[in-house]
């Protein structure tokens, strides 16, 4: 199968360390991948933001540039779920939309494609896991919390296969971080405390890092402590199956 490597926008300026580890990763596992050059960002802060006619162009480029991939592998549960949930609405009447059916966030793939199930790299260390909104609600890598079904979570099915590691989860395991893109920036102060209360929960489990399947919101959790001067590290999932590799 053929794999095209997605690297949203906001990872490849911030985080490119998270870039790297997952094709790192993909190609310890002898799979067939590339990175389309000049690809571009999915669109998902234009529409987000109230502007979706901006992220038209943008979703059309992205066609363009992974079509006739098998899948399409993207370090970043917001963005898989936007392509995956918006683009048919965006492209119809457009643009021929396939990528929507192929997208799928790093850890999904691995668990449920790949299916992994060999030792994974080592990480001597307590992390405590944080479930991203998206990942839980939009692209079904855990249970959430308010619907009665059996309990499961794809991240830390395959974090239990990094050697050395200890996994735990807060209290209120999928309550949101309160970064939620714009969300952010227009209600800062409850985006703040939100933020605050979620590190402290995280701090609370004795975790000396805490890791989740998006960036955004590590970030959003990290300004957070450093501005609050709370002891906590953070790591992209990939970071930690790529470890020691």
């Amino acid at each position: 199968m053929k794999i095209g490597l997605f690297i949203p926008c906001y990872v490849d300026a911030v985080f490119p360390e998270v870039g790297i580890a997952t094709y790192r990763l993909l190609k310890h596992l002898n799979l067939d991948v590339t990175y389309p050059i000049n690809q571009t960002c999915c669109g998902q802060p234009m529409a987000n933001a109230g502007f979706e006619k901006q992220a038209v162009g943008l979703a059309e480029r992205f066609e363009d540039k992974f079509r006739d991939f098998d899948y399409v592998v993207a370090p970043s549960v917001s963005c898989t779920a936007f392509v995956k949930l918006n683009y048919p609405r965006l492209l119809k009447g457009r643009h021929e939309c396939v990528t929507s059916e192929k997208i799928m966030d790093v850890v999904e793939f691995l668990h449920d494609i790949v299916k992994i199930d060999m030792p994974l790299g080592s990480f001597p260390h307590k992390v405590s896991l944080h479930n991203s909104c998206h990942g839980v609600r939009e692209l079904g890598l855990s249970s959430p919390s308010e619907m009665h079904v059996e309990k499961f979570n794809k991240i830390k099915d395959l974090l239990e296969l990094v050697d050395g590691i200890t996994v735990v989860e807060p209290e209120r395991s999928d309550e949101c971080c309160g970064f939620g893109g714009m969300f952010s920036v227009e209600e800062k102060s409850i985006s703040a405390q939100m933020g605050k209360e979620k590190v402290e929960r995280h701090i609370a489990t004795g975790a000396e890092y805490v890791t989740g399947p998006d960036c955004s919101c590590l970030m959003h959790m990290a300004g957070v402590a450093d501005k609050q001067q709370l002891e906590m590290k953070f790591k992209h999932v990939v970071e930690i199956l790529a470890s020691g590799l």
